[in-house]
C-alpha cells in the first residue's frame, strides 16, 4: 500500500528522511481493526518522529501520521484515538502507552491497524477531513482548557502563536464554550484570522494585554514563556503542551510564579473518553475544525514543508 514514512532520521534536516512509497499493508490481529483511511492530518509530532524525538533507529522505517478518519473493516465510519495502550486495551499488561508511529505504523497510509477499542464513531456532520483533525491537536487543545486550565465560561484565556492547530483549535473551542479568548501572532494577517474565529483581540507576542488573564495556553515555549507569565492573574494557571521556540527559556519568571502562586500544568493528548466528549461538542455547537489545506497523499512532502516553515493557520489534511 501507499504510505509516506521516516526512512531516516536527521535532526538537522527532519524532511531529507521522509520517504513516499510501498509499504506492507497491515495484517489481522486480534483485538484490532484495520481501517481503511479516508483523511489523516499533519501534527508537529511528524516532524519530531523525523528528527528521532519518540522513536529508535530500529524501529525504521516507519509510517507517520498520528490522526485518521475513515471506514473500519464492517463499514462503519470512525475516528482514530491515536493514543495506543491507554488503560492497556490492545497491548500487553505492561506495555507503556505510545502514540501512533512512536511504537505501531501510523496513519499516512491507505489502511492502518490499531486496537478495535481506540475506535469512535464519526459523527454524521462531520466531514472525514473535518474528523481528521481532532485527535491530536484539538483533543490536546480541550484538555488544556477543560481539565487542566478548568475554565469556566466567562474566564478570560490567553492563547500564545495563533496560526498552529491546537492554538487554533484552543481559539475555537474556548469562544464556543464562553470564555473571553486573547491571542498573540507575529504575523497581522494571522491575528485578524484569530479574531475572526472568535478571539476577542489579538496581539502582536509580548503585548500588554487589556487585564490579566484566568489561564494562558502555551505551545510556543521559549520565546512567549515569559509573556505568558506576566500575563496571568495571581492563582493562575498556565498550561504546556509543546515548545516549537525551544524548552530553555531566558527569564523562566521563579519569583513572580511562586510569589502569585501561579499554577504550571504540563498537558499531552488526551483520553478517549474526552475525544468522544470533543466530538459531541463539535457536534452539537457546528463549530468546525479550520483547514489550511488538503492534499493528496502523494503530495505529503508539500503539507510537511509548510507546517515545518509554520506558513498555515489551522491543520492541513491529507487524504488518499
Amino acid at each position: 500500500m501507499f504510505a509516506a514514512y521516516a526512512a531516516r532520521i536527521d535532526r538537522d534536516q527532519p524532511l531529507d528522511g521522509l520517504e513516499l512509497g510501498e509499504r506492507p499493508a497491515p495484517g489481522p490481529r486480534p483485538g484490532w481493526s484495520t481501517v481503511t483511511v479516508k483523511a489523516a492530518s499533519l501534527n508537529h509530532h511528524d516532524l519530531w518522529t523525523l528528527r528521532g524525538v519518540g522513536i529508535s533507529e530500529d524501529r525504521l522505517p516507519m509510517i507517520l501520521g498520528c490522526d485518521a478518519a475513515g471506514i473500519d473493516e464492517d463499514g462503519n465510519e470512525v475516528v482514530i484515538h491515536s493514543v495506543i495502550g491507554q488503560t492497556g486495551h490492545g497491548v500487553g499488561p505492561r506495555e507503556p502507552r505510545s502514540l501512533l508511529t512512536e511504537v505501531y505504523p501510523g496513519t499516512f497510509a491507505e489502511r492502518v491497524s490499531v486496537p478495535t477499542w481506540n475506535l469512535l464513531p464519526k459523527p454524521a456532520g462531520l466531514s472525514f477531513e473535518e474528523a481528521a483533525c481532532l485527535p491530536t491537536a484539538w483533543l490536546t487543545a480541550y484538555r488544556m482548557l477543560f481539565t487542566n486550565a478548568g475554565v469556566r465560561p466567562g474566564d478570560s484565556v490567553l492563547v500564545q502563536g495563533a496560526g498552529g492547530g491546537v492554538a487554533t483549535a484552543a481559539i475555537v473551542l474556548g469562544k464556543a464554550a464562553g470564555l473571553r479568548v486573547y491571542a498573540t501572532s507575529r504575523d497581522a494577517a494571522k491575528r485578524g484570522r484569530a479574531v475572526e474565529l472568535g478571539a476577542t483581540e489579538a496581539f502582536e507576542p509580548g503585548a500588554r494585554l487589556p487585564h490579566r488573564v484566568d489561564a494562558v495556553i502555551e505551545t510556543v515555549g521559549a520565546a512567549t514563556w515569559s509573556h505568558s507569565v506576566k500575563s496571568l492573574r495571581p492563582g493562575g494557571t498556565l498550561v504546556i503542551s509543546g515548545a516549537t521556540s525551544g524548552d530553555r527559556p531566558s527569564h523562566p519568571e521563579l519569583t513572580r510564579i511562586f510569589f502569585l502562586e501561579l499554577k504550571v500544568v504540563g498537558s499531552t493528548m488526551g483520553t478517549k473518553d474526552e475525544l468522544e466528549d470533543l466530538l459531541s461538542f463539535c457536534a452539537a455547537t457546528g463549530i468546525r475544525p479550520v483547514i489550511d489545506q488538503v492534499l493528496p497523499l502523494d503530495r505529503a512532502r508539500e503539507g510537511f514543508e509548510r507546517m515545518a516553515a509554520g506558513d498555515l493557520f489551522g491543520k492541513i489534511v491529507l487524504t488518499g
